[in-house]
């Protein structure tokens, strides 16, 4: 009779899970995604006799098709939920990791699928762009934003822009990537001002939201990455941007033993894209310079990444065993 019970008590709980399942989850698809191109890079550029990009981009691949299947099977049953995370001055910022994990599965496929890299970031690009334009809308005529709803997240809607010349310059126009260039970078020290205004001048992030400090490290690593895309080699510029990115890494690895104190969270997945992204512009400065620093500092970043995805992998896998993620509140 227990048993029976329990089940039925499983299976009435599934709707709302479904119901609670937040956009956020495509941040699992941006670290994964990250670590594939960062495979990928230093495959190249190391020489290695083995190849796990392939089969890091198929499980990507996958887990992107059921992700985007559970979201839509959202949308169809519970729409209202989803124009809520639209109109939440917190969820808001997570709408476009969909976007975002489109523009990297195209960066990630380039080479293996060069169709399908480029469908993947025209549709992208298109999307992201619409998302941006909401939400500086939704920014400009606010009635809803708090000084406690700012968290780093919010770098994602805008400054995310400057993803899309990374593998832009190989799809269409130079013109069109120096636009979404552009678009990122003017909003990137607007927002870092703003953030840092909030956490220096008001209340501690919540606990949740405390892995999304590691976005401060995207901006700038993206932005050495696309800029060196863009100009077609490392510049005093790009190096700015590099420095930058690597200062915010050694600052957050300072506090290492501090975040793994942090209860988990599917805000955990904040702490992939970033390391991924100061990954691979680390290899690209290994190729470039050629000095034996970077090779070493490039080889144990990527190390510290795969661990990391790992842990987040067996964290992320745990909770949903255990049922503790896609509940009311989560």
């Amino acid at each position: 009779m227990s048993t029976t019970t329990e089940t039925a008590n499983q299976a009435a709980n599934q709707p709302a899970r479904l119901k609670n399942f937040p956009i956020a989850w495509f941040a699992l698809i941006m670290g994964l995604s990250g670590l594939t191109i960062a495979w990928s890079r230093a495959e190249h550029i190391f020489a290695l006799e083995f190849a796990v990009s392939p089969v890091l981009l198929a499980i990507t691949a996958v887990l992107f098709v059921l992700l985007t299947g559970l979201y839509a099977a959202k949308f169809i049953k519970y729409p209202q939920e989803v124009l809520g995370e639209f109109k939440h001055p917190v969820k808001l910022a997570f709408v476009p990791s969909f976007s975002i994990s489109l523009l990297l599965l195209s960066i990630a496929s380039l080479h293996a699928a060069p169709g399908a890299s480029y469908w993947l970031w025209v549709v992208g690009s298109l999307l992201h762009l619409g998302i941006t334009l909401y939400v500086l809308s939704s920014w400009i005529h606010h009635t809803k934003y708090e000084i406690a709803h700012l968290n780093p997240a919010w770098f994602i809607p805008v400054v995310g822009n400057i993803l899309i010349p990374v593998v832009g310059v190989q799809h269409a126009s130079a013109e069109i990537s120096w636009f979404f260039f552009s678009l990122g970078l003017f909003f990137w020290p607007i927002l870092t001002a703003i953030i840092f205004y909030r956490l220096i001048f008001h209340a501690s992030l919540p606990e949740r939201f405390m892995p999304t400090l590691f976005i401060f490290i995207a901006p700038p690593a993206v932005g050495f990455i696309a800029w060196y895309n863009l100009v077609g080699g490392i510049d005093a510029f790009g190096r700015v941007l590099y420095f930058v990115a690597l200062a915010f890494t050694l600052l957050l690895a300072a506090q290492a033993s501090y975040f793994a104190r942090l209860k988990f969270f599917l805000s955990w997945w904040a702490y992939s894209f970033p390391i991924a992204a100061i990954t691979i512009a680390t290899l690209v400065m290994a190729k470039e310079t050629g000095l034996v620093f970077y090779t070493w500092l490039a080889a144990g970043l990527l190390g510290v990444l795969t661990l990391v995805i790992g842990v987040l992998l067996a964290r992320t896998t745990k909770a949903v065993l255990r049922r503790e993620i896609c509940v009311e509140g989560h």
